[in-house]
């Protein structure tokens, strides 16, 4: 007869006794992850909306955590773990682009079922979307009021208004690589949003005209040109979703809704980068 003691501690090789031992769950706080769900309408879609929320902010936080190494590195002159980081950014930014597919799945009445109970939450007040838009150069000091009730999220925008993003610190790579750019825009206002630069452009021209002679610009050239392809998936599939789901009503946020969302897809967060193509 056997007991309870006698039960294996494993099966085939794996390890089944977590008494005394971390865990999968523990190591991930799957406790508190899963728990974090708290549909406030009677709707069985609530539950969608909520989790397609949740992951979209888990990816952000890679996705800040990852470009403040790509802004340390650029601007310590550390160009290949600065390619990597990019990279797995663009690909963070695919995943944020496809889980849209998910989200619309939910139709017009699902949506307006769950609507009420929303209040005047909004995607909007994400703060840490807003620091991606700050950390990319699309800044807007006006936009901080939003998080003044959250000290710790205003402090970290704040300080992504006023340090040089990682577009500035490309250019102010490129100025101490020898090219030449205008004193103006190396000294210029780190809390104004990217405006295009006459010797900015010149300088990515003569980057892409020798490629040989600055390799590695020309790849982080190319990185930053996959970023923004990426992030204008990113805002398109959003605003196509939304439209789809709630046409052209006012947002929760207040915002007009779709009106707003287009608005965006004309942000160029890295204008010379583009503007280039057409004189080479």
């Amino acid at each position: 007869m056997t007991t309870e003691n006698d039960a294996p501690k494993s099966w085939h090789g794996a390890q089944l006794d977590f008494a005394e031992s971390m865990s999968y769950g523990d190591y991930l706080a799957l406790d508190q992850i899963l728990s974090a769900q708290h549909p406030r309408s009677p709707n069985h879609n609530e539950m969608l909306f909520i989790i397609q929320h949740q992951t979209s902010e888990l990816w952000m936080k890679l996705m800040l955590h990852e470009l403040h190494g790509v802004r340390d590195h650029l601007h310590r002159g550390e160009l290949p773990p600065a390619f990597k980081m990019l990279a797995r950014v663009a690909r963070i930014m695919d995943q944020l682009v496809h889980a849209w597919d998910v989200l619309a799945t939910m139709t017009p009445p699902e949506y307006t079922a769950i609507r009420p109970f929303l209040g005047n939450s909004s995607g909007f007040q994400s703060h840490q979307y807003r620091e991606v838009e700050f950390i990319l150069g699309n800044k807007n000091a006006t936009l901080l009021k939003v998080h003044e009730s959250l000290p710790v999220a205003h402090a970290a925008l704040d300080a992504a208004l006023r340090t040089p993003s990682i577009y500035d610190e490309a250019i102010l790579l490129m100025a101490r690589s020898g090219l030449a750019i205008d004193t103006a825009r190396l000294t210029r206002d780190w809390t104004l949003p990217t405006q295009a630069d006459d010797s900015v452009k010149r300088a990515w021209l003569g980057v892409y005209r020798d490629p040989a002679a600055h390799w590695a610009l020309y790849e982080l050239a190319e990185k930053l040109v996959d970023l923004e392809t990426a992030f204008r998936f990113w805002r398109f599939r959003h605003v196509t979703t939304v439209e789809r789901i709630i046409g052209f009503k006012t947002g929760t946020g207040g915002t007009a809704g779709v009106s707003y969302l287009r608005k965006m897809l004309d942000v160029v967060l890295f204008p010379e980068l583009f503007a280039l193509r057409t004189d080479l």
